[in-house]
């Protein structure tokens, strides 16, 4: 099964950083959040990957193209023009990056890749944010309800005290827990190719019309993740992913090496 990675938009919310480069490619631990991403697919197996860019796409192709560079240690010979890679670590990944557009639409950007999916089931998901989502579990679900689509879900809790009112009286006042907040869509979804056929274009959000659709044809589950999820839209929470990632505790690092 492949995985799609939309990783096209601009990242305005994170000025400070994709001003330089997509979003996509902000470091954690110096690595690009999308290395991040992908090294845990493929933790689960999943070594084949189509990444949607857009917002200065080169630099995703060029980082990729350098990957020796990034990850080996090198002797440049200038004496006869050679360049030696030490101890070369490459990962097992098959990567495909696809220029989607600059102001493609994240279903657009879906109908793009569709020549790359051929008629198989397929992972998709967002490239700002890393979770410790079991992918197989996912995977299985999905299968068993026979659907097209199935995204993934999770509460974010709510930020402070709840109060709780009945006929404009207050019935309780409690601290936040777990069960207050709202389930939001955090990305790690797997669809059936025909999902092609409910985007018309390049204009298309996919969390718009295509999901409605699903959802009015009983075609879209929902698989609620209760472990970790961590976005990357502020630079308050890329901060925040760098402390995770320094402490050596990272809840997104599921693999070993």
């Amino acid at each position: 099964m492949k995985a799609v990675i939309l990783a096209g938009g601009f990242g305005t919310r994170i000025s400070e950083e994709s001003h330089l480069r997509p979003k996509p490619m902000i470091e954690i631990g110096e690595m690009p959040i999308l290395w991040h991403i992908m090294k845990e697919y493929s933790h689960y197996g999943i070594k084949e990957f189509i990444i949607c860019a857009g917002y200065k796409q080169h630099i995703i192709k060029e980082w990729f193209a350098n990957y020796f560079l990034h990850t080996s240690d090198i002797t440049f010979d200038f004496s006869d023009n050679n360049m030696i890679v030490h101890n070369k670590h490459a990962e097992n990944w098959k990567v495909t990056i696809v220029d989607t557009g600059l102001k493609t639409q994240t279903g657009g950007r879906v109908k793009r890749i569709k020549e790359h999916i051929g008629n198989e089931s397929f992972l998709l998901t967002y490239g700002d944010a890393v979770s410790d989502m079991n992918i197989d579990e996912l995977i299985d679900f999905h299968k068993s309800h026979g659907k097209i689509g199935t995204i993934s879900l999770y509460n974010f809790g709510q930020s402070k005290g709840v109060v709780e009112v009945k006929e404009n009286k207050i019935t309780a006042f409690r601290e936040k827990s777990d069960l207050d907040g709202d389930l939001i869509n955090i990305g790690y979804m797997v669809f059936e190719p025909a999902i092609f056929d409910y985007i018309s274009g390049d204009e298309m959000p996919l969390e718009t019309e295509p999901f409605a659709s699903l959802i009015k044809e009983d075609q879209l589950c929902g698989y609620v993740h209760r472990g970790f999820w961590q976005c990357m839209d502020t630079l308050r929470e890329k901060q925040r992913l760098e402390q995770y990632w320094e402490s050596g505790d990272a809840p997104w690092k599921v693999w070993n090496d």
